[in-house]
């Protein structure tokens, strides 16, 4: 069942689109992923999903509520951390999390919240004292606090550091394995593919794709990759010509093709019959980096234009 419904959003910036016709569907307890370039329109997506911006043409719904007409009861389900965050630096944790409490007519007990999200230690601790780290589990629990049936994470690890990044991985789990409906915002790809049960990539303000990130990696032209360094340079246009390899590069004298199990095949048969030895062979599957450059580059490729440009709509976070 669908806790999350968008349908044909538009959504124009001094008349250009940002947001052009853009519908998905996230069901409850799953990780949905929106992903995308810099001024996709993702955040404006989600900021029509939060009531945090009015459509100019389509519909939005939250359990089945209007996140502009029924806003009150929208954010009493729907818990928010946004893209760009702060709090008064003299804040303490304590301080800020009783505080988001009294918002709320029956929030969740901030203690084990923050216990649950390391904080416990630094409950009497400044807001400006923090790490980059510590502050990004402070709006998690901040998000968290409402008790929420959804929450929103917009780009929630930009600027942490990998084992951070990571921390913060493991939690986005914990936090749907508790039953609560997660939709990500991210440019990450890795993020996403380790992360989402599903993923919408918009590009130029419109969905390009929806599906597993699996679905999306087997979209790619080039589902395996194979590298490796021959003893001896090899034709170019005879392993241009092997059967489903769609690009070859030679790297430093190591040879990248991008291909399928039938372009492996060919060119193992190939190193045998040139007599060619070969170093450091490695048969990789693509991976949403290469499925999401695909997707993107297949779309300007159509030659869609007329979208805004962040410098257009700056209003538009991403």
């Amino acid at each position: 069942m669908a806790i999350i419904e968008v349908k044909g959003l538009h959504k124009a910036y001094r008349g250009r689109p940002a947001v052009d016709g853009v519908s998905f569907a996230v069901e409850q307890g799953e990780i949905f992923g929106i992903l995308g370039p810099n001024g996709a329109g993702k955040t404006t997506t989600v900021e029509c999903v939060e009531g945090l911006r009015v459509p100019d043409a389509g519909t939005v719904l939250v359990a089945g509520l209007d996140p502009v007409t029924d806003h009150e009861q929208v954010t009493r389900l729907l818990g928010v951390q946004l893209q760009e965050s702060e709090l008064q630096p003299k804040l303490t944790v304590r301080e800020a999390l009783e505080l988001y409490s009294a918002f709320y007519p029956s929030p969740a007990d901030w203690r084990p919240l923050a216990e649950r999200l390391g904080l416990t230690s630094k409950l009497t601790a400044r807001f400006g004292k923090l790490s980059g780290g510590q502050k990004q589990r402070l709006f998690i629990a901040l998000a968290l606090i409402g008790d929420p049936r959804v929450v929103v994470l917009d780009e929630l690890t930009t600027g942490l550091d990998p084992r951070a990044r990571r921390d913060t991985w493991s939690l986005i789990e914990e936090i749907r394995d508790s039953g609560v409906t997660v939709l990500l915002v991210t440019h990450f790809m890795e993020e996403a593919q380790r992360l989402c049960d599903r993923i919408a990539v918009i590009d130029k303000g419109r969905v390009a794709a929806l599906d597993t990130p699996s679905g999306l990696i087997a979209r790619s032209t080039a589902s395996t990759v194979i590298t490796f360094t021959p003893s001896r340079p090899l034709d170019d246009a005879e392993i241009g010509g092997l059967p489903q390899a769609t690009s070859v590069e030679t790297r430093d004298g190591r040879v990248v093709i991008n291909g399928t199990d039938e372009t492996v095949n060919a060119v193992i048969a190939l190193l045998a019959r040139r007599d060619i030895a070969v170093s450091g062979l490695r048969v990789t599957d693509a991976t949403l980096d290469d499925a999401f450059l695909d997707l993107t580059e297949s779309a300007s490729r159509s030659g869609r234009t007329g979208q805004a440009t962040p410098a257009d709509q700056p209003e538009e976070r991403v």
